[in-house]
C-alpha cells in the first residue's frame, strides 16, 4: 500500500487507522519510507487504537530497545527482560534502520522477532527499504533473511511517499 504524506488510511474515518492488527498472528505492518513524516504517527495511531480496544500496547525505539537488553544481558538478565518486549499484545518498533546495529545488537532484535512470531503483532516503522536491511543487521545476510522472513510473513507494508511533514513551512528552494 502507498500513501502520500499527510494522507489518511483509505476507508478509514476521521484520520484514524482501520483497525489495528490483529493479535496472536504473524502480521507485522511495517511503515517504510525515506526521511518523510508519517511512519511514527501511523504506528503510533495504530498502537493507540489497540490500547483503546483494550490490547496491551508497548512502544519502544529500537535503539532503547536494544540498549535495554544489552544493559540486561550483561546484568545476566536478559531473559526476564526480553519478556517485556514478549508479552504485550502489540509491539511497537520504531526506527528500525536509522542507526546500523552491530552483531550483538542485530543478535538480539532476532530475538525479539522470533519470539514473538506469530504470538502477536508488531509494527516497524523504519526509513530502510528491505533491500536495504542487510545494512541494519550488520551486513550479516543469514540474520536479515531470517528477520524478513518472519516479518514479511503475513505483512501489511505501507510505503509513505511525498515532502517531510517537519520541512512542509519550508520554502522551496528556487528552480
Amino acid at each position: 500500500m502507498r500513501l502520500k504524506s499527510g494522507a489518511c488510511f483509505p476507508g478509514s474515518a476521521g484520520g484514524y487507522p482501520p483497525t489495528p492488527p490483529q493479535t496472536r498472528t504473524s502480521a507485522i505492518p511495517a511503515y517504510a519510507g525515506p526521511g518523510i513524516g508519517g511512519k511514527s504517527h501511523l504506528g503510533v495511531a495504530l498502537a493507540y487504537e489497540a490500547c483503546q480496544r483494550g490490547h496491551s500496547v508497548l512502544f519502544t525505539t529500537a535503539v532503547d530497545a536494544l540498549n535495554n537488553l544489552t544493559a540486561a544481558q550483561a546484568a545476566q538478565r536478559l531473559k526476564f527482560e526480553l519478556k517485556k518486549y514478549l508479552s504485550p499484545e502489540v509491539l511497537l518498533v520504531d526506527e528500525l534502520g536509522y542507526l546500523p546495529l552491530d552483531k550483538p545488537g542485530a543478535d538480539l532484535i532476532f530475538q525479539i522477532i522470533s519470539q514473538r512470531y506469530e504470538r502477536g503483532s508488531t509494527i516497524i516503522t523504519t526509513n530502510k527499504a528491505y533491500k536495504h536491511w542487510t545494512g541494519i543487521f550488520n551486513n550479516d545476510a543469514g540474520v536479515t533473511s531470517a528477520i524478513l522472513d518472519r516479518v514479511l510473513h503475513g505483512a501489511e507494508t505501507v510505503v509513505i511517499e511525498g515532502k517531510s511533514f517537519r520541512m512542509k513551512d519550508q520554502i522551496d528552494p528556487p528552480n
